[in-house]
């Protein structure tokens, strides 16, 4: 069921249904393309960094996210984009074999002045592990289309 911006309640916190695993060989692949840090793409090397063992790109977590959000709360009839993320940290390393998944608190919200068709949305996204540790946040103002408008 699509979700429109009036469907969005500020203090709210949306669990999201759906997870993923995170694998080495997407791991690797990914740093090998995006982000080609010793410690992404070479298990030895990693030993001996601060992680201990081969970690995810915090880009590639931040993809992983996204996926879930996607999934999980944005829907191709009424989410129109993003106009930016702010906040982005990386709070813990994901590892091969952490399974991810998100939250997302609705901070704040308005009708949009120019255009009446939209509402602007001010959400902060938080990626757990597993063990339920924060591994990742942002905060987002995405745009989501209004039912009344279109009524």
């Amino acid at each position: 069921m699509p979700r429109y911006f009036e469907d969005i309640e500020v203090g709210a916190t949306y669990e999201l249904d759906g997870s993923y695993e995170v694998t080495e060989d997407e791991v690797l692949e990914f740093a090998e393309k995006y982000d080609p840090q010793p410690f992404h793409t070479d298990k030895e090397a990693a030993k001996e960094s601060i992680f201990g063992s081969l970690a995810a790109s915090g880009w590639h977590t931040a993809s992983i996210c996204m996926r879930l959000l996607v999934d999980g709360f944005l829907d191709a009839e009424t989410s129109m984009g993003a106009r930016g993320i702010d906040d982005l940290q990386w709070k813990q390393p994901v590892y091969p074999g952490d399974t991810l998944h998100v939250d997302v608190e609705i901070l704040e919200k308005r009708v949009s002045e120019s255009r009446p068709e939209m509402g602007h949305v001010r959400s902060k996204l938080t990626g757990y592990n597993d063990d339920g540790e924060a591994v990742i946040e942002w905060k987002a103002d995405g745009m989501f289309r209004r039912r009344e408008a279109d009524e």
